[in-house]
């Protein structure tokens, strides 16, 4: 066994494979089932069939892809039979898996940082599982259309073709946001109007048009989206009333400004935020204690 496919070498791979993964399907809990799978088959390998393998990192990538690519097929099913509305899993902190590989063309690419936000998530939702695998592959991860082609079995045409389709749906989806210092004020704008109860204030932070959507597995949670700044206002004074001991705090959500809340000690619910135009368009209410796994583990 050669150093370049060692396990030293091999396991490196693991940390990019996971935001590959997490970045495809929007559950880390997949994310990880899916690229320990992928290396399930690698040590399923025979000495001289790993020593075969020019790039081990390159051939975990493609099966860790394809993998993510039949869970994405089947996750869409499960997710029609959700109860409620089905949100990505937050992450409770930024990590730069990855970077662009030398040479990667910089043009329509999407930053690492954005496309761990969970606006950019929700985009990905509503795209096919080839433009999504394909946008951000290429896109955020810098492999060529030609690589993108062998892992998704297309030519590079129509892989090309799905990323420009996938980049449409990105554009028409996602407002400019507001600059991150901003954003963080308008946050704990809002935290601070929250716990004062103060219903004018958390109107005054919202766009009218605001939408709250809250995903709550089997606990309660509404189960439709919340919509217009005056109910959004409303619901969260509610909340802060009917829910005793809680306490909010700041903390990066997907590599974005949010909150948290906590009751005894225990992460009850993320909250993700989209700002644009100074004011606060979106908010993604996380409760489903599977999504906050990584964030009772911390």
């Amino acid at each position: 066994m050669s150093a370049r496919t060692g396990p030293d070498a091999v396991m490196a791979e693991r940390g990019r494979l996971t935001g590959l993964a997490y970045r495809l399907l929007g559950s880390l809990a997949e994310a990880e089932d899916a690229v320990q799978e992928a290396y399930a088959r690698w040590y399923a390998l025979s000495p001289d069939q790993q020593d075969a393998i020019d790039s081990p990192g390159a051939w975990l990538t493609t099966v860790a892809s394809r993998i993510c690519l039949d869970v994405l097929g089947s996750a869409r099913a499960r997710r029609e039979r959700y109860v409620g509305q089905w949100i990505p899993e937050p992450l409770p902190e930024q990590t730069e898996w990855s970077s662009s590989r030398p040479g990667a063309d910089p043009a329509d690419r999407v930053t690492l940082d954005e496309s761990v936000s969970m606006a950019f998530l929700v985009v990905l939702e509503q795209m096919t599982p080839a433009e999504r695998v394909t946008l951000i592959l290429h896109d955020v991860f810098g492999y060529s259309f030609a690589e993108v082609g062998e892992i998704t079995g297309r030519t590079p045409a129509a892989c090309r073709q799905l990323a420009s389709v996938a980049r449409r749906r990105v554009r028409g989806s996602r407002p400019r946001p507001a600059p991150a210092g901003r954003q963080a004020d308008l946050v704990r704008d809002f935290k601070r109007a929250w716990e004062a109860r103060d219903i004018g204030a958390l109107v005054g932070l919202l766009d009218p048009d605001a939408t709250v959507i809250a995903d709550g597995g089997d606990q309660a949670a509404a189960l439709h989206p919340i919509e217009g700044s005056e109910q959004i206002a409303r619901y969260v004074a509610d909340l802060a009333d009917l829910a005793f001991g809680l306490t909010l705090l700041e903390r990066t959500v997907n590599g974005q400004p949010g909150l948290i809340a906590q009751q005894d000690g225990v992460t009850v619910t993320v909250f993700a935020f989209e700002i644009t135009a100074d004011r606060i368009t979106r908010i993604w209410a996380v409760r489903n204690p599977d999504k906050l796994r990584p964030w009772t583990e911390r």
